[in-house]
């Protein structure tokens, strides 16, 4: 048995996720694993403010500052999940740390890419004495790939039987794993379906004065009605006709764009507001599973925007008769699936196994992913 650690901070840049997974077996795909423990910690307002200053007008050297101050918060972070298992340090095999994304830009039918996630690896080496492995996305980007979604490997690990399944993140951006069925020797597929939560939590922290981060079991959405026509525009947005592999971020669905929207569309109530985006994020993942080859035969979900009971009603209707199910019935906490994912790339870098997945990103071909900093 070896003990991984994961660290995962996402798009909708609310904490750090750090997860403890136990294998056994040295195969690319463990003989067992368990999650041992799972704890989230969230950034403060300033910490969150500095991130997305960071990524909307971040200088080199408030970007520098903030890769080690993020370090050392992951580094913690990670001793105090360890600390709540009772597990020393040096028990841990290596931290997989995917860092904080402050710009992601896919390539294009001319070429290019380019990725960017801080979060100082050698510091989290150094609080924490453990080995880490760090930028994940580089090496598949390097070889033509989107760098995203990495969580479709680990979901090709950890659920791919005999169910066709899909695997629906909704963390700030969404993301889609399709699983077919394992006897049907269809190749499974991986991409982003656009915004989860990103603009739902923006618009909502906005219209609130600062007050809420986010629209607490869908409260705001609930009592709004759907604008047509201003859902209309975020539709039209090319990125939603373009089959994958594809990968989206911030940098498109950005806080100036919806600051555009929410001030144009200002006669509307907030709720409106809020519900019209709502909308948007569940329309958008429905409409994304046309790309989907092999039916699913169950949906189930993770991420933040799964505890939105609007949101996930809402996309249980457009999904229909699919069931649309929280990935805790797969037997994953559903807030511990990134980090999980993380743990376990750290593992297969560790033990040499390619784990891309050009099926999901595009990429030449399978590669090793990670760069590994000694403790």
């Amino acid at each position: 048995m070896t003990l991984w650690a994961g660290a995962m901070s996402g798009t909708s840049l609310d904490g750090i996720d750090v997860a403890v997974v136990e294998t056994e077996g040295a195969g690319e795909r463990p003989e067992s694993w368990r999650l041992v423990a799972f704890r989230t910690e969230s950034y403060d307002a300033a910490t969150r403010r500095r991130i997305g200053r960071a990524i909307t007008s971040g200088s080199a050297a408030s970007v520098c500052s903030l890769d080690f101050e993020l370090g050392a918060k992951i580094g913690h972070a990670v001793l105090r999940t360890l600390a709540s298992a009772s597990l020393e340090p040096d028990e841990i095999e290596a931290v997989g740390s995917h860092g904080q994304t402050i710009w992601h830009e896919p390539p294009t039918a001319t070429g290019g890419g380019a990725t960017l996630q801080i979060g100082q690896p050698a510091v989290i080496a150094e609080k924490t004495s453990c080995p880490v492995v760090s930028d994940f996305r580089a090496r598949d980007m390097a070889a033509g790939g989107e760098g995203a979604p990495l969580t479709a490997y680990t979901d090709w690990l950890l659920f791919h039987d005999e169910e066709s399944r899909v695997i629906q993140n909704i963390g700030g951006i969404g993301n889609v794993t399709a699983l077919p069925a394992a006897s049907s020797g269809a190749a499974p597929q991986a991409y982003d379906t656009g915004p989860g939560g990103v603009l739902i939590d923006g618009a909502v922290e906005h219209l609130t004065g600062g007050a809420s981060s986010f629209d607490l079991d869908g409260r705001l959405a609930r009592r709004g009605t759907v604008n047509e026509r201003a859902l209309a525009e975020w539709l039209a947005d090319p990125f939603f006709s373009q089959p994958p592999p594809r990968s989206t971020g911030r940098e498109r669905f950005s806080r100036g764009r919806l600051l555009d929207w929410l001030n144009r569309h200002a006669t509307l109530s907030a709720e409106d507001r809020v519900a019209t985006l709502t909308e948007l994020t569940a329309r958008s993942i429905a409409d994304a599973y046309r790309w989907i080859e092999q039916a699913p035969s169950a949906c189930y979900l993770c991420g933040g925007g799964a505890r939105n009971p609007v949101l996930a009603a809402r996309l249980g209707r457009l999904l229909a008769p699919m069931p649309v199910r929280d990935l805790s019935a797969l037997g994953l906490d559903a807030d511990a699936r990134e980090a999980v994912a993380f743990a376990l790339l750290a593992r297969q870098r560790a033990l040499g196994f390619p784990a891309n997945a050009p099926w999901a990103t595009g990429a030449e071909g399978p590669r090793l992913l990670g760069v590994w900093t000694p403790a």
